[in-house]
């Protein structure tokens, strides 16, 4: 039982700094990633013999202002080697988590949305597909992927829905499509 609760909480910890990143470059710049994560779903499932942990039914992981919220949330991971300092217990690296079924990344004003997210660790890549939407206050930026390469700080929103992906749609016609706030002059 203490190996499951380990396994979730790195997983919950890597879900919450990770997909948090997915709400926009300028949350993530504010974003405290060291912030204790609270979570809560209706089941969990360790599934030990495949390296993955997968949490379900109204998902929802806290931290430091942010809130993600989602259907479902598995993360992949793989057991480590003990450390030189003889302890002979091996410890867990989280390779990948993915989101699905109504992603919905808040904090503040700020919103990202879609079907699927998928934070890929080794890669530092964010990928949110199929009906991507993003909101700052009266703002709004839709498409069909968005990426956000952590290496680079580049982020890109096209209209590709995720080369038919189980349960993922584009939404916006194949085309980026969006409007913004023109600040009124007084004259």
């Amino acid at each position: 039982m203490k190996r499951t609760a380990i396994l979730f909480s790195l997983g919950a910890i890597g879900a919450a700094s990770a997909i948090f990143a997915s709400a926009g470059a300028q949350a993530l710049q504010k974003h405290d990633s060291n912030a204790p994560v609270n979570f809560s779903a209706d089941r969990i499932e360790v599934q030990d013999r495949a390296d993955r942990v997968v949490v379900s039914g109204n998902v929802v992981v806290t931290q430091a202002g942010m809130t993600l919220n989602a259907a479902r949330m598995t993360v992949a991971y793989r057991q480590t080697p003990g450390n030189s300092t003889g302890n002979s217990g091996a410890g867990v690296e989280i390779d990948r988590i993915d989101a699905s079924g109504n992603v919905v990344v808040t904090k503040g004003n700020e919103t990202a949305r879609g079907n699927v997210a998928i934070y890929d660790l080794n890669r530092r890549l964010i990928t949110m597909l199929g009906n991507v939407a993003l909101t700052q206050g009266a703002n709004r930026l839709t498409g069909g992927r968005l990426v956000m390469d952590l290496n680079s700080g580049l982020s890109t929103v096209d209209g590709r829905s995720g080369g038919g992906a189980s349960g993922v749609s584009g939404g916006s016609g194949g085309r980026v499509s969006g409007t913004f706030t023109v600040p009124q002059r007084k004259d």
